[in-house]
């Protein structure tokens, strides 16, 4: 089979997720930022484009006010700012609303988008989600993304179980979901990461009942 063209998306690694309203809880932040460079190292060792993400509002915004300190790339991923193959501004949670990355990854013969960033619970998802009837292969880093705690009217829901529960629903349908240090060794020797499907991922499942 043809080798995967993969591009690296590194979604919103914005620091609104560690200094802001919306601090990143599991897997721990300083390790999914860590990964996130490991990722971003491998990316460029094999020529493999890394697309760099930043979610953008109004300056009056709460959050990802434009200009504001909190809008900024944390430091370690605004280090690669210049050599990134593309940036991209976004203000919905799909990397692909309303920005040109859809016409980009088609220009550049990208069939497998790899994700990072964040959050899992949010921009992660809805990426992966809208990539589908696009016809792009997604795969997702587990070890370079995180999730945040959430309670609301329906609910309350820990941030480790957010994210764990949304890496088995990505990995059962619209992603490949694998560890940084495996996908680097893809990159490598041009192999396919495998993932499963939702008829076996219900069959497998109906035995935890």
């Amino acid at each position: 089979m043809t080798a995967p063209r993969r591009a690296l998306i590194v979604i919103d690694a914005q620091n609104e997720y560690f200094e802001g309203l919306l601090p990143i809880q599991f897997p721990a932040r300083e390790d999914s930022i860590t990964n996130i460079q490991a990722a971003i190292d491998a990316a460029q060792q094999t020529d493999t484009p890394v697309v760099l993400v930043q979610h953008e509002l109004p300056a009056e915004a709460p959050v990802f006010a434009s200009g504001s300190s909190t809008w900024q790339n944390h430091p370690t991923v605004a280090a690669y700012e210049d050599a990134a193959a593309k940036r991209i501004s976004k203000q919905f949670s799909s990397i692909f609303a309303n920005t040109d990355l859809e016409a980009w990854l088609r220009e550049q013969n990208i069939d497998t988008i790899t994700l990072a960033g964040y959050m899992t619970n949010n921009c992660v998802i809805a990426s992966a989600a809208a990539a589908e009837p696009l016809g792009f292969a997604v795969e997702v880093l587990a070890d370079a993304i995180g999730a945040i705690d959430l309670a609301n009217e329906a609910g309350t829901a820990p941030a480790r179980q957010v994210h764990e529960t949304l890496m088995a629903l990505l990995h059962s349908n619209w992603a490949s979901v694998t560890d940084t240090t495996t996908w680097a060794i893809a990159l490598r020797t041009g192999e396919m990461l495998p993932k499963s499907d939702l008829v076996t991922s219900a069959a497998q499942g109906a035995g935890i009942r």
